[in-house]
């Protein structure tokens, strides 16, 4: 994981939430933040003054030179409701409520396939879950969790899917996914969206703890979720067999809301300037001294902490105490139609997806 300081010392390579608290926590104290900071404060407006200065809801917070706006992407859960869910008796929860809750022994049902599907069937087997199922609508593909493969793949220059792209789709369907193949998305390019990246997944499919069912979940019974169940390469809503996957346990891993930037002034979301398609999809044309960190990203595939957080924090802390090297607003423009004109033949929009080399 990143270093969000050069003092932090992780222990290894993905550490647990309460040692990231406690660095968090050492640094607070450290740099005595708590006079610094106003928490339970919902911002409404940012806006500059006649002078330049910027203004968070009111002038009775202060003036500020630059705003960073750190909401992410991920907001309220997304909690959708299928037909039938009063019949079943078992327990219903999603995803970012699993902490704590006993599956030990238990079936378990995830509804979903993205990044929160992974992360509660990590959680049920660590749990000791007798079985869990996955039933995923859409395909996504699964990239090994390792550093020299992942920024192998983030050096795709042009940042999107090529002609070349199959070369590792091929490499993974055949060294990663071998055995697998099937679970791999047949008609998705890899530079189309984000990859989950993980090592378990399918070495937990192989074991038998776990089984990932290509399907549209239609509806509950008493015991289970009945789904469409359909075979690569078939979309989403085609034909398929009607299946009963049993379950205790139902998780929603349907995703959260993301966070609105509508606080920001109105001349940010200007036609054809507005977000993702900003200058290094991070600061708003004529507006270098906001930067968005990770707050307009749709998909990527990159090693996202320093360069999210480090570079641009930088970059803006760069563009405030020198202002010889603030890009103008033409500069700005220039730079986000030069990349749509290079990514004119992506699959996607331009700045849908990017990697870390483009």
């Amino acid at each position: 994981m990143y270093r969000f300081h050069p003092s932090v010392q992780w222990h290894r390579g993905f550490p647990g939430r309460d040692r990231i608290l406690e660095e968090i926590t050492r640094l607070w104290h450290r740099y005595e933040l708590d006079g610094k900071t106003k928490f339970d404060t919902p911002v409404h407006s940012v806006r500059q003054s006649e002078k330049g200065m910027w203004i968070v809801n009111g002038e009775e917070n202060g003036l500020f030179d630059g705003v960073i706006a750190a909401i992410g992407t991920c907001g309220d859960p997304m909690m959708p409701t299928l037909p039938q869910q009063e019949v079943y008796q078992g327990d219903i929860l999603h995803s970012s409520q699993l902490d704590g809750v006993d599956v030990r022994a238990k079936n378990v049902v995830v509804i979903g396939g993205g990044a929160s599907a992974i992360e509660a069937l990590e959680y049920t087997v660590g749990e000791g879950a007798t079985h869990t199922c996955i039933l995923a609508r859409s395909d996504k593909w699964l990239i090994p969790r390792n550093p020299v493969v992942d920024a192998a793949l983030s050096m795709n220059v042009f940042g999107y899917e090529s002609s070349l792209s199959w070369i590792p789709e091929y490499l993974l369907r055949h060294f990663f996914y071998r055995d697998l193949k099937d679970l791999a998305p047949a008609k998705k390019g890899l530079f189309t969206s984000t990859p989950m990246c993980n090592n378990d997944v399918l070495e937990q499919i192989r074991q038998g703890k776990a089984e990932w069912l290509r399907g549209d979940p239609e509806e509950f019974s008493e015991h289970g979720i009945y789904m469409n169940r359909r075979q690569q390469g078939v979309p989403k809503g085609g034909p398929g067999s009607r299946t009963l996957v049993t379950g205790d346990v139902a998780i929603y891993a349907t995703g959260f809301k993301r966070p609105d930037l509508t606080f920001l002034p109105d001349q940010v979301f200007s036609e054809p300037y507005h977000p993702p398609a900003w200058f290094l999809q991070t600061f708003p044309p004529g507006y270098s001294s906001i930067c968005a960190i990770n707050s307009t990203y749709v998909n990527a595939i990159g090693t996202v902490g320093h360069i999210h957080i480090g570079i641009y924090t930088r970059l803006l802390l760069m563009f405030l105490l020198d202002p010889s090297t603030n890009p103008t607003e033409k500069a700005m423009k220039r730079w986000i139609n030069f990349t749509r004109r290079v990514k004119s033949r992506a699959p996607s929009k331009a700045f849908d997806f990017f990697t870390m080399a483009r």
